[in-house]
């Protein structure tokens, strides 16, 4: 891969989209991960720093990732702005616990699903508030590929820059562009359930990446890789209704 070249073009991407709609900015939710911080930086070189609004909204979240956004933030010198999610989060656990028989076990993987979820319209809010603003998405090929996402979450966004970058060619980026060592070569995780991204897969991204390009690869692991792929098909085809 030609780092310099696909920077530049995704670049030029981003400054031919916003000159054509005449748009103004991007607000962005910087996680303290990899992905965020890439799509910080490459924001920030195409429409100026100025015009790049960074959103940490931790809910229950660890202080090393809002080290890391803060970071990421200082390194491309855009405006990193928090939002405090802890309270709204546990008003709609408390209600939805009073309103319905449930338990905390039953509610592990709503509980979950829901922060991205308000995370997403946080964004959305703000990109309202400031006019001329969009929410650029930061999910990945190898992300995307298994449906690593939540619906109506983290997958909901007006341009997207990485989703035909594999999770390698994201560090590769974001290592030419200047975004810390300790940001880009983190272990990617949700920041939710206290696992890797591998962790909770179960499968390694370079894996992946290997599916995607048709590369050998142990039968077995080709197999859970393809199952999760085609498990989550019905994030991306919403059946509908035709006359």
């Amino acid at each position: 891969m030609d780092v310099k070249k696909i920077t530049n073009e995704i670049i030029s991407f981003i400054r031919n989209y916003y000159k054509k709609y005449n748009l103004k900015g991007a607000v962005i939710g910087i996680s303290g991960g990899k992905d965020s911080a890439v799509v910080a930086g490459l924001f920030s070189k195409a429409l100026g720093s100025e015009n790049v609004v960074g959103i940490w909204m931790p809910c229950h979240s660890n202080k090393e990732d809002y080290e890391n956004a803060l970071l990421v933030s200082q390194t491309f010198d855009f405006e990193l702005k928090e939002f405090d999610l802890t309270n709204i989060y546990e008003s709609y656990v408390k209600q939805i616990k009073e309103n319905n028989d449930v338990t905390d076990n039953d509610l592990i993987d709503s509980n979950i699903n829901i922060k991205p979820r308000l995370r997403m319209s946080t964004l959305y809010y703000y990109a309202a508030m400031k006019k001329g603003y969009i929410v650029p998405g930061t999910s990945n090929k190898c992300e995307l590929y298994v449906g690593y996402f939540t619906k109506g979450g983290d997958n909901v966004s007006d341009i997207s820059v990485l989703a035909d970058l594999t999770v390698d060619e994201v560090i590769k980026i974001g290592e030419y562009i200047g975004v810390p060592d300790k940001v880009i070569h983190k272990a990617p995780d949700d920041g939710l359930s206290g696992k890797t991204d591998e962790e909770k897969l179960g499968v390694k991204y370079s894996d992946i990446a290997k599916v995607i390009n048709n590369e050998e690869i142990d039968s077995d692991i080709y197999e859970k890789i393809k199952r999760l792929h085609d498990r989550s098909r019905h994030k991306f085809n919403i059946p509908t209704y035709k006359k």
